[in-house]
């Protein structure tokens, strides 16, 4: 008879950063340079199955269906260490991860991964963490995976030991009607991904002054979403996007992870927020623009970016909930 061990399987979806992470003061705890925010993004999700099995000899996984690679298996198994480290979890586990947009392209894929991988790997060990435990373990896979446990517009706080860098929830989904229509100008898997640009970050003359102004950045943004204000919304998201990209453009080796087409959106986007449309633009490590936008103007938002023989595919999304365990609904 064949022996039944336990699983489970996680829903966890992706974030986009308002005000941004880039760069560690700890590189293998992943402890943030400085204090994010960000927005769930109830659209755009991974589901992750994790099964304990005392016959495994090692962690295995597979991604969208396919056998991972040797560099995306050995980042995951180095997660899983540090989570059977915390948490005392013995075994291996076969893991199962699905995505429903596209990874490496940045759309923060790695958050929601490892957000869900966390939920699954401890669900299905028979535990149960508080939500602030959970972010600090998910924290150590992908640092912008702590802001995808918690529901809704979420804060990232920095730390100097592991226990304190962890995310919260500031306000729910629901709290204010705004939205992410997503510019897909490429959905190639970039050729440097985000941990290792994070750990050239202070390789730029500029990154000190950024993390010195983040905490005030922080402040603005988040009373300005406390306060549904989205013209000093706007302005704080646009500014501090374009420091990090500056920070990345003059890193050693410089990273350069916008395309033509990418200008040719956030020129537009000014452009139409001058005209009256309460649009801005927000971009991670990647060449994609995430144009935030009120509810109501997304449709408006998404025809004008379909106009745009350079963007390849609009995708929408409204603000998205907490990390859940799930029964699987999508196929590899």
């Amino acid at each position: 008879m064949s022996q039944e061990f336990p699983q489970a399987t996680a829903r966890a979806h992706s974030n986009i950063a308002f005000i941004k992470y880039w760069g560690n003061i700890d590189d293998q705890l992943r402890l943030p340079a400085n204090p994010s925010l960000s927005m769930n993004l109830a659209n755009l999700y991974t589901e992750t199955t994790v099964q304990w099995d005392t016959t495994l000899i090692r962690d295995t996984l597979t991604l969208n269906g396919e056998v991972a690679s040797p560099k995306a298996l050995q980042r995951v198994v180095t997660f899983l260490d540090e989570l059977r480290q915390h948490t005392g979890i013995q075994g291996y586990a076969k893991i199962s991860s699905v995505n429903n947009f596209p990874m490496g392209a940045g759309i923060a894929s790695s958050a929601s991964a490892f957000a869900a991988l966390t939920l699954a790997a401890v669900t299905a060990a028979g535990l149960s963490l508080a939500e602030r435990q959970l972010t600090t373990i998910a924290r150590l896979g992908s640092g912008s995976a702590s802001r995808s446990i918690p529901c809704g517009f979420v804060e990232w706080h920095t730390g100097n030991i592991h226990e304190d860098s962890y995310a919260e929830s500031i306000a729910p989904p629901e709290y204010w009607e705004i939205a992410d229509v997503i510019a897909i100008i490429s959905d190639e898997h970039k050729a440097v991904v985000s941990h290792e640009g994070h750990e050239t970050a202070h390789t730029s003359d500029l990154q000190a002054a950024r993390v010195a102004g983040a905490h005030e950045r922080l402040r603005v943004c988040k009373q300005a979403i406390l306060d549904r204000d989205f013209g000093t919304f706007a302005e704080v998201v646009e500014h501090d996007s374009n420091l990090m990209h500056a920070v990345m453009m003059t890193s050693k080796p410089p990273l350069f992870y916008w395309h033509p087409a990418t200008l040719t959106v956030m020129n537009c986007v000014r452009q139409w927020r001058q005209e009256g449309l309460e649009v801005c633009y927000t971009l991670d490590a990647g060449p994609n623009a995430h144009c935030i936008c009120i509810r109501s103007a997304a449709e408006q938002v998404s025809q004008k970016l379909q106009t745009l023989s350079e963007v390849k595919e609009v995708r929408f999304s409204t603000p998205g909930g907490p990390a859940v365990i799930v029964e699987p609904t999508l196929d590899p």
